[in-house]
């Protein structure tokens, strides 16, 4: 019989890989707790109408990427592409605005696209994101980017840089879209199939065309930021003179449009140099419009998303794999000693050590040769004479001092043996 696999485009995060993972999560948390964001965890599937409305029909997101089936109360669901709508769903459904101000919300999980698998790029894919309701303040554009920063900053990505634009307000759009129709309909022919028919739907989208006689035709297309309106480059200005106050660089970048249809003002991305093709790590924008789209007041709102998968590529390349490896190995034989082995154990763990308890049963010499592989700093030995007399002895793996210790002082030498176990893996 065929072994079943894992679906294309999804992949097993093993143990080895695990831990770089928890400490994206741990520094995110950290990070954004500090500036007083609250976590939010939000259904992985909504029904379909959410994104439609949310992100754009016109998009490619919804259009040709959505994972999206009729459930047994002929009801269409959609599996999560992004992270945004279903924040702001809550956010309206759960009345989050009735109590004021401005709410920090973050979120972790999976979101799902049917695209095509690549290094860094999954069909189940994850993200860490955040939305900040309840402000038009560029402090709050600002606020968002240098949360980002922080966070990749502390987890020690280096060649990364900003780039930013403006994607003005509506008005400043329909200025702005009849400018670049004009521009590209004498080119329509030499254009590729998908921006051919972007190009009466959602032609901004042309300028993020990965084909190359696209780009090439896209170089010299209008400018948005020469169609802002006053209030959108009061606005952009604001930006860009906070930004250089914190001390954070950014490249101008007019061609940058994000893929969904949503933001407004400002939109960002973080792109590290290390990545090739899938190069940005983190993207976002503000989007005032989208509360009210989804039926809730006229609230504004701005954030981003972090992707998981390409963060941990650039991880893996910059830091050794995390120790994973026990404190003390405890191996044991005898129906006795196993007993008070495993209550050793239990005690060990309780006190704040990492201990794995060997459940072979088999011959000690089986054991020990497990013990070794484990990377552990040191093995405790339980015998049937150690359970008779009460004892415990203690072997240091590295350099094969062993010593006898009674079981009941085990615990009241948990200082001295931390400075033992440090000492063990710092030789």
């Amino acid at each position: 019989m065929d072994s079943i696999q894992a679906l294309r485009g999804t992949r097993d995060i093993l143990p080895e890989e695990v831990g770089y993972w928890q400490r994206v999560a741990s520094v995110a948390e950290a990070v954004l707790s500090r500036a007083n964001y609250q976590e939010i965890r939000t259904p992985i599937f909504e029904q379909t109408a959410l994104f439609e409305r949310g992100i754009g029909e016109a998009t490619d997101v919804v259009g040709k990427e959505m994972y999206t089936f009729t459930d047994r109360g002929d009801r269409s669901i959609t599996l999560r592409p992004e992270g945004t709508a279903g924040v702001v769903r809550a956010y309206i459904e759960r009345k989050l605005h009735a109590a004021g101000g401005v709410q920090r919300l973050w979120y972790f999980g999976p979101m799902f696209r049917y695209e095509r698998p690549q290094a860094g790029r999954q069909r189940q894919f994850h993200q860490i994101g955040v939305e900040v309701l309840g402000s038009d303040d560029p402090r709050a554009d600002v606020e968002v980017i240098a949360a980002a920063t922080e966070i990749l900053q502390t987890l020690g990505l280096q060649n990364l840089h900003l780039d930013l634009n403006s994607v003005g307000d509506p008005e400043d759009r329909r200025r702005y879209r009849q400018a670049l129709v004009d521009y590209l309909t004498p080119y329509q022919d030499e254009l590729d199939p998908d921006s051919r028919d972007r190009l009466t739907r959602n032609p901004m989208r042309i300028l993020d065309s990965k084909d190359k006689r696209t780009r090439e035709i896209a170089e010299n297309a209008p400018s948005i930021l020469d169609h802002l309106g006053d209030r959108s480059r009061a606005h952009f200005d604001r930006v860009q003179y906070l930004l250089t106050e914190l001390g954070i660089s950014y490249t101008l970048n007019p061609r940058l449009v994000r893929g969904l249809d949503y933001y407004t003002h400002t939109a960002f991305e973080i792109i590290s140099d290390d990545l090739g093709a899938q190069a940005t790590v983190c993207g976002g924008g503000r989007y005032d419009g989208l509360v009210r789209e989804l039926g809730g007041p006229q609230v504004p709102a701005v954030g981003w998303a972090i992707g998981l998968e390409r963060l941990i590529i650039l991880l893996q390349q910059l830091h050794e794999p995390p120790n994973l490896a026990p404190e003390f190995y405890l191996v044991s034989r005898g129906e006795k000693a196993e007993s008070r082995a495993l209550i050793l154990a239990q005690k060990l763990r309780g006190a704040g050590f990492r201990v794995e308890l060997d459940l072979s049963g088999s011959a000690f010499g089986k054991q020990f040769k497990r013990a070794d592989r484990s990377g552990a700093a040191a093995c405790l030995v339980l015998g049937d004479a150690e359970a008779e007399a009460g004892t415990v002895n203690l072997k240091w793996l590295k350099t094969g001092e062993q010593s006898a210790i009674a079981q009941s002082d085990l615990l009241d030498k948990v200082a001295d043996l931390r400075r033992q176990v440090e000492a063990a893996k710092n030789p």
